[in-house]
């Protein structure tokens, strides 16, 4: 599905552009643009997780490549230097695509050579190959491949320093390195005619991305040797943290196209858009321990509790992964403390971080969902339920961050310079969106999670706690109904504390339509999905503010402070139209044309699967047309939320009446 021919690839911003991603499973990575020019610090050929899924180190940033034809020479590299491309491979770019990993075909002098890129999975390692494809036996063919290398924190450049040990150990088809003690050595395993030292730094590197962003974007990248193949039979090199044999590149291969091709025929995905999709949500699932995690995602973000919750059903439940779902809810519920799911594991090992109101109570959703996937309800029982028994009594009596339920039954969350929901920018002690208080979203949230604890306790017997969610969820919706229906609006308010009363449009709102157990009137569900279709919806998600709003932000670009400012006032969310697609099915649940309304929904994601991450769904939008993509490139619940409700199509439910 995912096809670009020499139009595109001989345009460098647009060959630029468009990234790739491979992913191991474990958090390692390897990702740059389609071109071969980074234009990020984070793309590189082995980004390693040396702590699974955290660590990370970009140690083999790229591979400058020249093709040798009868002895002229032809650089198939790009690189962005100060004021310069060059070398200019991408000109010799006849075709990219995904099949189903990377591939690229060059075409030079009537010869092509083709080049595939893909990681092994659960091993950081990945196998970079090359083949000629079409050549003359009077002409001989030669490539020279020489390693550029980081060996760099991910979230760091490297630069020349005296530390950087440049020496390397070379025998029979193995060259190992190790810049610093520190890290692990580096090795590559190859197929080459011939090796020889080389030991000089390239200079400069520019990454157009991060000069963007306006961060820092110069590099420097050390080289160490060179390889030479002869073409007349495939060059190899697969390059790891450990020792791998150049025989194995071939079932390396094997393997994981059998993998990838496993992952689609269990999700029962038919069209292309689905079939993409449920490889992309793939390279989120990794391990953690002895268990498995999400990373929220690529190329900077780790496993967040928000994230992993609201993407679970999407990335595993709907592709037919229920054991992956169990090993995550299970992972997750050794983390709990003081009643709240951790927001996120630090790259740097720390303790985790408890600063969400929201992730616990997304947990209870997942939970519900894996149980209706399944019917697991022994799994629950035995391993979870007390802990969300102790869950509830937490919010009772009150936790961090003044997370209590309030007197009239809703819960109240909020503490000065702390983000505690999902719109949680924040620039040095500014919150931008602080929503301290009563936030829509979190009622809804809350509301649902105690009338999935009442069937629960119904289920297991447990009839005076059953009792006592019921009492709690009837009271919590009641004073929801009273209290946050804005009639100037015909919407619901934001956020309430006290007297104040957020009236800003947002998306939060929805969830209180969306969610199994909808806390909101019937008579009013409708109103609300209209409001919403009306002012926030775009072809790629839904806006964080309406563009009525004077704090509205159309465009995510600029400085960090100008980005933050705008990542929620206004910039469009791509997993927030899964909440949608739920609302608007409850709604039209008898209109006849409601699936076709749902298909036009989400049309706008088919094309993007080719415009920015290739083959994956990015985290955000600008709120402005045309919605260029911004912030992360593969974002794992923009592509759990649209794969659900893609794959769902038959799904409808009517709304709860209260």
């Amino acid at each position: 599905m995912i096809n670009f021919d020499a139009q595109i690839c001989h345009d460098f911003t647009a060959a630029t552009k468009r990234e790739w991603l491979e992913t191991n499973g474990i958090g390692g990575f390897a990702s740059s643009s389609v071109s071969g020019a980074n234009t990020r610090r984070y793309h590189g050929l082995l980004t390693a997780a040396t702590r699974p899924p955290l660590g990370r180190i970009t140690m083999l940033s790229k591979f400058e490549e020249t093709l040798f034809i009868d002895g002229k020479s032809y650089e198939l590299s790009t690189n962005q230097y100060p004021n310069v491309v060059y070398p200019e491979g991408y000109k010799y770019l006849k075709n990219f695509r995904l099949a189903p990993f990377p591939i690229w075909t060059f075409e030079i002098e009537g010869i092509e050579i083709e080049k595939k890129v893909f990681m092994v999975e659960e091993s950081n390692t990945t196998v970079i190959g090359y083949k000629s494809k079409v050549q003359s036996p009077k002409s001989e063919v030669h490539l020279q491949m020489k390693p550029l290398l980081s060996f760099s924190d991910y979230h760091q450049l490297q630069h020349e320093n005296d530390k950087f040990d440049l020496n390397f150990e070379a025998r029979e088809n193995l060259i190992t390195v190790r810049p610093s003690a520190e890290m692990p050595a580096l090795y590559f395993a190859h197929n080459s005619v011939s090796q020889k030292k080389t030991g000089v730094w390239y200079r400069n590197f520019e990454y157009a991305i991060e000069k963007e962003r306006g961060f820092d974007f110069s590099e420097d990248l050390f080289q160490p040797f060179a390889l030479q193949f002869d073409m007349s039979e495939p060059a190899i090199v697969i390059t790891s943290t450990e020792p791998q044999k150049i025989s194995d590149a071939q079932s390396f291969e094997n393997k994981e196209i059998e993998r990838r091709e496993k992952l689609i025929e269990i999700a029962g995905a038919k069209d292309d858009f689905n079939k993409q999709l449920v490889l992309a949500a793939d390279q989120f699932i990794v391990s953690r321990g002895a268990g498995k995690t999400i990373i929220a995602g690529y190329p900077w973000f780790s496993d967040w509790g928000r994230d992993t919750m609201i993407a679970l059903n999407g990335l595993t439940l709907a592709t037919n992964r229920p054991t992956i779902a169990k090993s995550i809810l299970l992972e997750f519920s050794k983390h709990i403390s003081e009643g709240m799911l951790p927001n996120r594991f630090p790259d740097a090992g720390e303790q985790p971080e408890y600063n969400t109101v929201d992730a616990t109570l997304w947990y209870f959703e997942a939970i519900r969902a894996y149980v209706e996937k399944t019917e697991d309800y022994d799994f629950v029982r035995e391993n979870l339920y007390e802990k969300l028994v102790g869950i509830i009594a937490w919010h009772k009596t009150g936790t961090r961050y003044r997370i209590k339920i309030d007197a009239d039954g809703l819960l109240y969350a909020g503490a000065k310079g702390v983000q505690l929901t999902w719109m949680d920018a924040k620039i040095d002690d500014l919150v931008v969106t602080p929503r301290t208080g009563k936030a829509v979203e979190i009622q809804a949230l809350w509301y649902n999670a105690l009338r999935i604890m009442a069937d629960f306790a119904k289920k297991f017997g447990d009839q005076k706690n059953r009792q006592r969610y019921v009492k709690m969820a009837d009271k919590a919706q009641v004073s929801f109904n009273e209290i946050f229906w804005n009639d100037a609006e015909q919407c619901l308010f934001d956020v309430i504390d006290g007297r104040e009363k957020d009236a800003s449009v947002r998306p939060n709102q929805i969830f209180a339509v969306s969610l199994p157990n909808a806390i909101l009137d019937f008579e009013k569900a409708r109103k609300v999905v209209e409001k919403i279709e009306t002012e926030l919806l775009t072809p790629f998600g839904l806006r964080t503010l309406s563009p009525r709003d004077k704090n509205y932000c159309g465009i995510y670009i600029g400085s960090p402070l100008a980005r933050d400012s705008a990542y929620h006032q206004g910039t469009v969310w791509a997993w927030l139209i899964g909440a949608f697609v739920d609302a608007y099915r409850k709604v039209y649940a008898d209109e006849p044309q409601i699936e076709k309304r749902v298909g036009e929904i989400i049309e706008g994601f088919k094309n993007h699967l080719s415009e920015a991450g290739s083959g994956q769904i990015s985290e955000i939008f600008d709120g402005d047309p045309p919605h260029e993509s911004r912030g992360c490139v593969a974002q794992a619940w923009s592509v759990a939320e649209i794969l659900r409700v893609s794959l769902n199509k038959d799904y409808k439910e009517e709304i709860s009446r209260g």
